[in-house]
């Protein structure tokens, strides 16, 4: 079981590395490792017994490795939403914006940052899949390009609450998207 590093921890502030492709069997062994933590996570027996919060991504950097990868995971509306990236690059995103109402959260980090984090409500993301074993081009809209978008930052050493307004944490944009 992989192990949560928490945002006091200076290598989450440092920007991770790409990953040399063909996939090295040990990386392929830590996406399987951090795709099996959130499953454990979101089952509330489990996250209960061990203490854990419940999860929707996870970045290498949360883990100690230092390296671009990540891996989502999640469900909705019966459908399961699964990524395991590697090198992901946002290479396009939208004007129109999007938050999540209840603000976000991340493994990471134990204190609770209150405010809106505004994110673009649509992002085109390339990235070699590691499930899959290709390139791909994911386009996301909504929860899915937040929490992408999520995941993305920490391989730049940032952390969501680095984008809440400290001044006026709860500012509503004009014609952004509540989620």
């Amino acid at each position: 079981m992989v192990k949560i590093i928490k945002d006091s921890v200076k290598s989450l502030r440092e920007k991770s590395t790409p990953v040399d492709l063909p996939l090295e069997p040990k990386y392929k062994k830590l996406l399987n490792e951090m795709l099996e933590y959130l499953k454990l996570s979101q089952d509330e027996e489990y996250a209960k017994k061990h203490n854990i919060r419940s999860g929707v991504g996870l970045a290498a950097p949360q883990v100690g490795v230092n390296k671009q990868m990540l891996v989502i995971y999640y469900e909705v509306e019966k459908q399961i939403v699964q990524h395991i990236l590697v090198n992901p690059k946002i290479i396009a995103t939208s004007v129109k914006l999007c938050y999540l109402s209840s603000g976000e959260g991340c493994l990471s980090v134990d204190k609770d940052h209150e405010g809106y984090v505004y994110r673009p409500n649509k992002v085109t993301i390339k990235a070699y899949d590691a499930f899959k074993d290709k390139e791909v081009t994911i386009v996301a809209r909504g929860y899915e390009a937040i929490v992408l978008q999520h995941e993305i930052d920490h391989l730049n050493g940032i952390l969501y609450y680095d984008h809440i307004d400290k001044k006026n944490p709860f500012k509503k944009l004009e014609n952004s998207i509540e989620i």
